[in-house]
């Protein structure tokens, strides 16, 4: 029957209008730790996010894939519990919990029902804090993961993000694949399982956000409770990535009819005074939608591929502009000279005042759609957190793409859209192209 009840109540969530409006206060605990905190207490329900810096990126030399692989462990037995006994006791209360790793950051996700909140939270922090890497369910878990590696080794579209990756980063983790090697993965041993949880699992690393029924004094106590037993400090600060790719073209040769493109450089950082003017720049060039000038030029008006497009990846440590396209081996000769005629273009004219009018249209309204559920909104303010926005940002965010103009936008194209430092990977057969490396 609990688990029916959390289903009803999530089905209510997402009923729920979407709100932009989010009261958002600031928590301090008297162990130190920080938190913002929406109180919703019109459903006895509440969602918890943690956000822990530095992600696969903090894999020392010779364990790629560590990261991954205890993030992986972690729901599969702790303390005195076994993986089976541990999900009987997640099931048994509802709790929802889910752990994500990325280059960046490793993302722990709780939701559960006010009636058993203590007892939730305790089976997290038993999660977090003693997690027990069984030899039975390593195994198991490198299996898994061993199978994805030899998956994504035939897919080219992984062969050429990989391949785009290793040639931008070198042998900085961002130029590795985060799950490691098949050799790598097979040597991995719980004393690197105890040696990566150490290193993340830190007080100077978590970002903490909260949204339902709760108040401030219930959560200061239950993060004391949840994370004062963690260790003061992690891993050391990772160095910067340095941006090793130079302009020109790469060939993959791979036995497929359709080849794949990934295409970019160096990018923007988060905290870049331009990135509003970049972020609306990046919608009208090359945004999701049918009004892109990429899915204008490449599909709209030739026909070469189903879907085009290209985002601003702000790192932690690098940012990029990388795009994707894919397209029959005959035409992707044509569609890379499109993707460098627009990329040029857009530099040495910047847009119309119609475009930019219509994508302030859409961001604006968009924004909104995004709050849709305690979890959701959680996960928006431990992002907020993680690139050190201030706590109205929600409130003024449409305000600052508002405030973007024509010329902001001119002048921001001919800075971040670089033709003559494009790099392009392609991967298949494709016709009339030759590789410049």
């Amino acid at each position: 029957m609990i688990r029916f009840a959390l289903a009803a109540i999530a089905a209510a969530l997402i009923a729920l209008p979407a709100r932009a409006a989010v009261d958002i206060q600031e928590v301090t605990t008297p162990g130190g730790f920080t938190a913002w905190l929406v109180e919703e207490d019109s459903i006895p329900f509440t969602a918890i996010e943690l956000r822990f810096a530095g992600g696969t990126s903090l894999d020392l030399p010779g364990k790629r894939g560590a990261m991954n692989m205890m993030t992986l462990l972690l729901d599969d037995g702790s303390g005195e519990m076994d993986a089976q006994a541990f999900v009987e006791a997640r099931e048994a209360l509802a709790v929802r919990f889910s752990f994500e790793v990325h280059d960046d950051g490793l993302s722990v996700s709780a939701q559960f029902l006010t009636e058993f909140r203590d007892e939730s939270v305790a089976l997290l922090r038993q999660a977090l804090t003693e997690p027990r890497f069984d030899e039975a369910a390593m195994q198991r878990t490198k299996a898994q993961i061993i199978a994805g590696i030899r998956s994504e080794e035939t897919d080219p579209d992984e062969i050429a993000r990989r391949t785009f990756d290793e040639l931008a980063f070198g042998d900085h983790p961002y130029g590795s694949p985060s799950d490691g090697t098949v050799e790598g993965v097979s040597a991995l041993t719980r004393e690197d399982m105890v040696e990566a949880h150490a290193r993340i699992f830190a007080k100077d690393r978590v970002h903490i956000s909260a949204v339902g029924d709760i108040s401030a004094e219930e959560l200061s106590a239950l993060l004391d409770g949840l994370l004062g037993g963690l260790p003061e400090s992690g891993a050391p600060e990772l160095p910067v990535a340095e941006f090793q790719l130079q302009p020109g073209l790469t060939i993959v040769p791979f036995n497929t009819p359709q080849s794949i493109a990934f295409f970019g450089h160096e990018g923007i950082s988060r905290d870049d005074p331009d990135f509003f003017p970049a972020f609306v720049a990046n919608e009208i060039f090359s945004g999701s939608g049918f009004e892109s000038r990429l899915m204008q030029e490449v599909r709209v008006k030739r026909g070469l591929t189903y879907g085009i497009g290209a985002s601003l990846i702000p790192k932690d440590l690098g940012a990029l502009i990388l795009g994707r396209v894919g397209t029959v081996n005959a035409r992707m000769a044509e569609t890379i000279d499109v993707v460098r005629a627009e990329w040029a273009r857009i530099a040495a004219e910047g847009v119309t005042q119609e475009e930019l009018d219509s994508a302030i249209t859409y961001l604006t309204g968009a924004y909104p759609l995004r709050f849709d559920g305690n979890r959701r909104i959680a996960q928006i303010m431990v992002g907020m957190q993680v690139q050190d926005l201030p706590i109205d940002y929600i409130a003024t965010r449409n305000d600052q793409v508002r405030a973007v103009t024509l010329e902001d936008i001119r002048r921001v194209a001919r800075r971040i859209y670089r033709p003559d430092d494009l790099h392009i990977v392609v991967v298949g057969q494709p016709e009339g192209l030759e590789a410049s490396n």
